[in-house]
């Protein structure tokens, strides 16, 4: 699996749309993530959101990753 530095994407995130909207969503979910990892405890509503985020940020960093090798094999 191909990683992705936080840096490169915020530097080809300006020209590509896509890039910057996966680091965007990828952001806030982050975000939402650390609120309800910051909490004693978690209603069911909320573990299953934190489940849902988590699912979710594991797709948009797959995303990135697969952005950034395209870049990287063009390179």
């Amino acid at each position: 699996m191909v990683e992705y530095h936080p840096a490169r994407v915020r530097a080809l995130a300006d020209s590509d749309p896509r890039l910057k909207l996966l680091w965007t969503e990828h952001s806030a979910f982050e975000e939402r993530l650390e609120a309800l990892n910051s909490y004693r405890y978690l209603t069911p509503h909320e573990e299953v959101e934190r489940k849902k985020l988590q699912k979710l940020k594991l797709v948009r960093k797959d995303e990135m990753a697969a952005i950034l090798a395209r870049y990287r094999s063009a390179d």
